[in-house]
């Protein structure tokens, strides 16, 4: 059996917050929704947010924010400080910029507005 990695699915809680914050911030394209469901092209894979059920939602405060081990990671093509100061102006929660011994990106982690953690990666210059 071969397999390929395709999509990527994450609950959350409400959609159009989802979608507009990756579609602002990181420039994906909606290739198809509905009002439970939107799929964002995000290159070679996709990016599925699905509503979580109202049976769950019920039993959540207004504003949770999620802790779970999941991290997009969006290699970008700019200078990572720019990206992450871009992304501070917006509110955007985003830790220090860092990378590791022999190892040839940037890094910088952030979250969104439901408190899944995204990663920028940048090729060293």
């Amino acid at each position: 059996m071969n397999v390929k990695f395709d999509t990527l699915i994450l609950y959350v809680q409400n959609i159009e917050l989802a979608k507009q914050f990756y579609t602002e911030n990181f420039n994906l394209t909606v290739i198809e929704e509905d009002p439970i469901w939107v799929l964002l092209n995000a290159g070679t894979v996709h990016i599925g947010f699905h509503k979580i059920g109202d049976q769950y939602l019920k039993e959540m405060d207004a504003g949770h924010q999620f802790d779970n081990n999941t991290k997009i990671v969006f290699e970008i093509d700019a200078d990572i400080e720019w990206a992450r100061n871009e992304l501070l102006s917006k509110n955007v929660q985003m830790r220090e910029i860092k990378t590791f011994a022999n190892y040839d990106f940037w890094l910088c982690d952030g979250t969104d507005p439901e408190g899944n953690v995204f990663q920028l990666k940048s090729k060293k210059q």
